[in-house]
């Protein structure tokens, strides 16, 4: 009888404290995760049911479902909660796909390739902009500018041509460049691999896999971006091996992209990373000071020619900023627009010390590492589940991000060894010391590992 009464309380609790404006919270999504991410999986979630601690969320499928869990859950408590700070989870029940959704993925009653095609090319647009024309050559990427150039005069000389390297290192630039470049005498296909993944669902859900594949395998140039996407998904990797393989019989030229070399994506297919591995594989490292100068000289030029106006920026200035900017080229051009923004609003020509006193929360502040942000930054740097990571299972893919995250944790944070075993499902605090002595060893020796630590480093610094 008690236990009825306080179930009594509790509804008449959340009923009161109903707050959420899931349009408003929808809105917010699109922003932060960006309208690819937004229009492919969030805006299809609808809010059931919402209690003083927790939501219910519905979702039309239970593929939907685990595929949000496991990739975008904890950003999506995080943006909910800056709307209701009471919440602590986020439940998710499988509900009938509404009128709206099956109007979304609804395949054209006079041609079902006629739909397949213009949904696709509604995300296979090439940027004008992305040309090779406007791609900064320097010592990290002109090996990789040089074998683009290169399919370019002759296809499928170098099959697959395989660019790999970190975030906003102009990966995504070389493969629209390649595809400005061979559109008018070839068929080409540009799509990101989540791209891919969303439409080859579409067309399981709607039994049109005939017409899915015949369109992606008629491809004479297919560009394929960010391929480590497909990690850890089985079904998937299934149909891009046997579209790799299709389009390779009929000559067909292959560009891919990922973060990291073939044979170091996880949760891949051997014979995909084989096959991958057999073509040519080019990095592209962290740009150089001498690299990043030119990019801020290139993107002054931009500026001034696009508002007709002189940005004074002495020499000084410029390399202290290309040498301040440690990660990738996106934060540099970030650094280099709030520095004119300053410039064009105090009319004055800056120095170094103006530079310092304005970048002073990029350049030198003091961002706090938790455990918790290690440990959503290596599943996500991975492709695995966060669950996944701190289970119990013992495999490679698994048990090598595991080990890196307690590294990180106790080269990054004030936890003790006993306290971060705590955060990752309890485990001893010898665990913890034997990953920080296994990641040591491996980061010295292996420059892959050392790379990879690299890059989350600047993750964690980043956010």
């Amino acid at each position: 009888m008690e236990n009825n009464n306080i179930k009594k309380q509790n509804a008449f609790i959340s009923e009161e404290e109903k707050t959420l404006n899931w349009e408003e919270i929808q809105k917010s999504f699109k922003k932060t995760f960006g309208s690819e991410v937004y229009n492919s999986w969030l805006q299809k979630i609808s809010l059931v049911k919402e209690y003083n601690d927790y939501i219910i969320l519905g979702v039309p499928t239970r593929f939907f479902r685990d595929w949000i869990v496991s990739r975008y859950l904890d950003k999506i408590l995080e943006q909910v909660k800056s709307f209701k700070l009471s919440l602590n989870r986020i439940e998710f029940k499988i509900i009938e796909e509404t009128k709206q959704n099956q109007e979304f993925i609804k395949i054209d009653e006079l041609s079902k390739v006629t739909e397949i095609k213009d949904s696709i090319l509604n995300y296979n647009r090439l940027n004008p902009s992305l040309s090779f024309d406007s791609f900064i050559q320097g010592k990290s990427n002109d090996i990789a500018l040089s074998y683009s150039k290169k399919v370019c005069e002759q296809v499928a000389r170098y099959n697959p041509l395989y660019i790999c390297g970190g975030v906003g290192l102009g990966k995504t630039h070389l493969l629209n460049a390649i595809g400005l470049e061979l559109q008018n005498n070839n068929n080409v296909m540009f799509i990101s691999a989540e791209r891919f993944m969303y439409h080859f669902i579409k067309s399981i859900k709607k039994n049109d896999m005939v017409n899915f594949k015949d369109f992606f395998r008629k491809s004479s140039i297919f560009i394929i971006d960010d391929i480590q996407f497909i990690s850890g998904k089985e079904s998937l990797q299934e149909e891009f091996f046997h579209t790799f393989n299709s389009l390779i019989d009929k000559g067909s030229q292959i560009i891919i992209s990922a973060d990291r070399a073939p044979m170091k994506l996880d949760r891949v297919q051997d014979r995909i990373k084989s096959r991958l591995a057999g073509g040519l594989v080019v990095d592209i490292d962290v740009p150089d000071a001498e690299l990043k100068t030119k990019i801020i000289r290139k993107k002054i030029e931009e500026i001034e020619s696009q508002f007709k106006e002189n940005i004074n920026l002495s020499d000084d200035v410029i390399t202290f900023i290309a040498n301040e900017s440690k990660t990738n080229i996106r934060e540099l051009i970030g650094v280099l627009n709030r520095v004119i923004a300053f410039s064009r609003v105090h009319n004055k020509e800056l120095t170094i010390s103006d530079c310092k006193n304005i970048l002073k929360d990029v350049f030198n502040q003091i961002r706090v590492i938790t455990v918790d942000k290690i440990q959503n930054i290596v599943s996500n740097y991975f492709n695995i589940a966060l669950s996944e990571m701190l289970s119990q299972r013992r495999s490679r893919p698994l048990a090598r991000p595991r080990q890196i995250a307690m590294y990180l944790a106790k080269k990054m944070t004030t936890r003790s060894l006993p306290e971060i075993g705590r955060r990752f499902a309890n485990r001893d605090h010898t665990t913890v010391i034997h990953a920080v002595k296994t990641i040591t060893r491996l980061s010295e020796q292996d420059d892959e590992m050392k790379k990879n630590i690299s890059q989350i480093k600047s993750l964690l610094l980043e956010q």
